[in-house]
């Protein structure tokens, strides 16, 4: 059941202000790439509407939204589930993250300044202390915020753009090999730091191509170790 798969205090009410609609569907997709709900979960419209404050009106509609893309699977007389993804899906999203992840390092490692570049060190510390306390969630965040910064100090919005449409996709993958990829993902990042402060542009892209490709192999291998 919903209610069972929700930690307490999981799922504020909604703020009146602003779209309804909009502002169910930002909290639906967020606990789906959060997996606070998880993939194949069965989602009822009247558990969701309690848990949000609001009528089932607008829950219905951000789940035919999320159907339309891709989120959530509506099954004839069984209703609407969590969709589960494929290891085909995984895998074509994360070699493409893998193209535009490698590029930015590349601009970055152009274009960035010791602004940015202390800017990534902290949120390397941030989440090094993240992996140390075992904050998943935290260690989520700030790697989502990491690999955000590399792509604005590469400077490119075309770039920026493209990855903005797979992002949260990449954080529904890695959420759940987040604790296993832990501390050598971080070391991987300060190996892309110190290529990027050293204005390296193929060794960036060889740290980034490498990292990311560690995280693709990880969550093909989740169900093994």
């Amino acid at each position: 059941m919903l209610s069972a798969g929700l930690p307490q205090g999981t799922v504020p009410k909604l703020e009146r202000p602003g779209p309804l609609r909009e502002r169910v569907y930002d909290a639906l997709l967020e606990l789906i790439t959060t997996r606070a709900l998880g993939p194949g979960q069965h989602l009822v419209e009247s558990e969701l509407a309690g848990h949000l404050g609001v009528s089932r009106q607008p829950v219905r509609e951000a789940l035919q939204r999320l159907n339309t893309e891709g989120w959530v699977d509506l099954r004839p007389a069984q209703g609407a589930f969590v969709h589960e993804p494929t290891e085909e899906e995984a895998d074509q999203l994360l070699s493409v993250r893998t193209l535009l992840e490698a590029e930015a390092a590349r601009l970055a490692a152009a274009n960035s300044g010791r602004a940015g570049i202390e800017a990534l060190q902290e949120l390397c510390s941030q989440g090094e202390r993240a992996v140390a306390a075992d904050d998943v969630d935290l260690a989520v965040a700030t790697n989502t915020a990491f690999h955000a910064k590399v792509m604005e100090l590469a400077g490119n919005l075309v770039l920026a753009e493209l990855a903005a449409q797979v992002d949260r996709r990449v954080r529904w993958y890695y959420t759940p090999v987040a604790r296993r990829r832990g501390t050598q993902s971080w070391i991987e990042h300060r190996a892309l730091i110190e290529a990027i402060s050293a204005r390296d542009e193929l060794r960036a892209t060889e740290v980034m191509r490498a990292h990311t490709e560690h995280t693709r192999t990880t969550y093909h291998q989740r169900e093994k170790g």
